[in-house]
């Protein structure tokens, strides 16, 4: 592989015209396709194989016209004090506003009286009318919640207290300023590492080619295939990460071999045929953790990975080919002023200073146990919140305080109960029941007998009198276990239902949803994690011709990933500094995050390790000792390693200035673990293993060795066959 590498480094160089051209191609492409695509449609959330989606289906097929999944909004209304809803003049004001509610739109299905609905609460302070829409809440246009803002805006000059909450509100997520501040400070130590300001320029203008390749093509797709608006989030979010990333590990290997004397052509080709190779299997393993996410069976989160898998596959062909092309056209730039004179006095022979990451190295190598023990005890430290981890996808409860949506959270909770912000639907299909409407009696009658139902309201059937459905009120909130007994208590009571009367019940419903979610989630994990650490470690084994460096990679991924998911708990479970990231409400975890930190981290965190042993590797198999291979990865990777992390650190932090609850925990979910995974685990746990290894780290059956393919990401092939071309040439 180094070989066929080094060749498409050297022509990309001496192509760097056609290559450069290519790439603005295909650039300029991309944007005339997103610039000129078709709005993209709702974004369906589908959950196959889940009761609550067989419900909705059901809903769409029995009860036509009445838009399962379209969009709601709930205007909540509080009379001023001393009074009540139920007096002439507020109630006047009440029915105008759903008046109003119901003309705001042609968008608008039903809007619910609270007085003929009986909404209103029992002392008549508070009460709330439902607007149902016929689109879901993504085909919405701004327009639609122009109206719908206006309606509240004139209800609330009335003198009455209204909020308002419920899909109908969710707009794009905004990422906000503070992705542009990380971008800055990638750009800051990048001129740091690399005491030039070209060469710092060269992977943030190829990471922002590659990211607007991927994300242009995203939108340009998304109408086709129906693809949501954090998907495009996501791959911004790490493509912008790996391509820095990969670009940087190319352009640090240029200089190193132009630092020992090499013209820039074959600088450029073995940097490709080396670092290329690295950049390579680094890219496989996020994106065979990406496209791994295919195994939860969600097809948002398939499509999310996917996307995303695609753009890391831009990031890892723009740095083996516009890399080295640009490179080209930089010459000696490349170097720093200081660096440049330094290189002309000094002597490619001589031994190299002692660096940063050298004398890390060898206090990692004089006291390895010391160092093993620590780093291991303080990770599983971190991971102890964990234990009691609590999942669940977020609702208005986890808003913040000021807005209108958790003020008409918290006004539903005091006037209604906490289980009125997420009434589960209980949908009964009596087609094979003798007498539907005595079936569905019994439903009612066994709802109401179950611990924590706090109220059920009379069944509405359709034309046909086959199928009915009936709204169930929790005493607990929508996010809490209790709620969750009580779905699975009438889900229960629906089996000896159907046994007896041949009637079937589904329970669905946002809250029941998000149950099944969490559930289908929770079972996914074992298999994903099984199938990307498996796949992954097949493919370092044949990267180092090791088994012991793969396993170790393996647990130190395990132990970081702990450790990160710990700290999501403690902060946005727990609320420990909250305040500090912008957690003004505390709540559930979200269901997708241990499988979805799993799936990016584990790619990202094999990157450091790629790059890292692969540098011990190479030193190793050209002669060096073990514990000297450990330091001559360390000289040349370290700092190197460092700024990528710190890049990427500052990337996703970036995110947790989000709007959106999702995408802030994703920002700081993947901050910390790659914190975690680049200087405790693969710094400090890895050097640390390596040195107690010694040789048996290199460790492989012979029989193995024969079975695995030799990729040679170390360039021994290369230099054999140039040592070959020398000898041609004297001879």
């Amino acid at each position: 592989m180094a070989t066929f590498l080094y060749k498409i480094g050297k022509l990309a160089y001496r192509r760097r015209h056609f290559v450069v051209l290519i790439w603005i191609a295909l650039l300029t492409l991309a944007g005339v396709g997103a610039a000129t695509a078709p709005t993209a449609a709702s974004s369906s959330f589908s959950i196959p194989g889940t009761e609550a989606q067989k419900a909705f289906d059901l809903l769409d097929a029995r009860f036509p016209g009445t838009a399962a999944d379209g969009a709601t909004a709930r205007i909540v209304f509080k009379a001023p004090t001393d009074e009540k809803l139920t007096g002439a003049a507020n109630k006047a004001d009440v029915q105008d506003t759903v008046a109003a509610l119901k003309n705001s739109s042609k968008q608008v299905a039903s809007v619910a009286d609270p007085y003929v609905a009986k909404t209103v609460s029992k002392d008549g302070t508070i009460a709330y009318t439902s607007a149902t829409y016929k689109v879901s809440s993504m085909e919405l246009t701004d327009d639609d919640r122009d109206a719908l803002q206006k309606v509240i805006d004139d209800a609330k000059k009335t003198g009455l207290t209204v909020e308002a909450g419920g899909d109908a509100f969710q707009a794009m997520p905004e990422t906000g300023a503070t992705e542009i501040i990380g971008i800055a400070v990638a750009a800051v130590v990048l001129v740091i590492t690399f005491g030039s300001l070209v060469a710092a320029g060269l992977p943030l203008l190829t990471a922002l080619i590659g990211v607007g390749i991927g994300v242009s093509s995203i939108t340009a797709l998304a109408n086709a295939l129906d693809l949501g608006s954090t998907t495009s989030i996501l791959a911004m979010m790490i493509g912008l990460a790996v391509g820095i990333d990969y670009a940087l590990f190319i352009v640090s290997r240029y200089r190193a071999e132009l630092a020992e004397g090499r013209k820039h052509e074959e600088a450029a080709g073995r940097a490709v045929g080396t670092a290329g190779s690295a950049v390579v299997f680094a890219g496989l393993t996020v994106v065979i953790a990406l496209v791994g996410l295919a195994v939860v069976n969600i097809p948002m989160l398939t499509k999310m990975g996917i996307a995303a898998a695609g753009t890391v596959a831009i990031a890892v062909l723009i740095a083996l080919t516009l890399i080295p092309a640009l490179l080209g056209y930089v010459g000696k730039r490349v170097h720093g002023r200081k660096a440049r004179k330094a290189q002309e006095s000094s002597d490619p022979a001589a031994e190299p200073k002692a660096n940063m990451g050298t004398r890390w190295a060898r206090f990692v190598l004089r006291r390895p146990v010391m160092v093993l023990v620590a780093a291991v005890i303080g990770l599983g430290a971190m991971a102890v919140p964990v234990a009691s981890l609590e999942l669940g996808l977020p609702d208005d409860g986890v808003q913040p305080t000021d807005t209108t949506q958790r003020k008409a959270y918290d006004l539903l909770s005091d006037g209604f109960g906490p289980g009125f912000n997420g009434p589960l639907m209980t949908v009964v299909d009596a087609k094979g029941a003798d007498d539907p409407k005595a079936a569905v009696d019994r439903v009612v009658k066994e709802i109401k007998g179950t611990d924590g139902v706090a109220a059920v309201t009379p069944a509405t059937f359709n034309k046909a009198g086959d199928t009915a459905i009936v709204n169930v009120v929790s005493k607990y909130k929508p996010s809490s276990v209790e709620t969750e007994n009580v779905v699975h208590a009438i889900r229960d009571a629906g089996k000896d239902i159907k046994a007896d009367t041949g009637a079937e019940l589904a329970v669905t419903g946002s809250t029941a949803m998000n149950i099944d979610v969490s559930q289908k989630l929770n079972d996914a994990l074992v298999p994903y994690l099984a199938l990307v650490v498996g796949l992954a470690f097949l493919l370092l084994m044949v990267v180092f011709r090791s088994v012991l460096v793969p396993l170790k990679a393996a647990l130190g991924f395990l132990l970081s990933v702990l450790a990160a998911l710990g700290a999501v708990v403690a902060v946005y479970q727990w609320g420990w500094l909250g305040s500090l990231f912008g957690v003004e409400q505390t709540g559930p975890v979200m269901s997708m995050m241990p499988i979805f930190m799993v799936g990016v981290v584990f790619g990202l965190a094999m990157d450091y390790e790629v790059f890292l042993v692969t540098r011990m590797r190479e030193a190793y198999v050209h002669g060096e000792r073990p514990a000297q291979a450990i330091v001559t990865g360390f000289r040349h990777g370290a700092r190197v390693v460092t700024a990528a992390a710190v890049i990427m650190i500052a990337v996703f932090a970036g995110f947790i200035g989000s709007s959106e609850q999702m995408v802030k925990m994703i920002g700081f979910g993947l901050a910390i673990a790659v914190f975690l995974d680049a200087f405790v685990v693969r710094m400090t746990i890895v050097p640390a293993v390596l040195a107690l290894l010694g040789k048996r780290a290199w460790w492989l059956p012979k029989w193995l060795d024969r079975a695995l393919p030799n990729v040679d990401v170390e360039g021994e092939g290369l230099n054999a066959a140039q040592e070959k071309e020398r000898e041609l040439v004297d001879a």
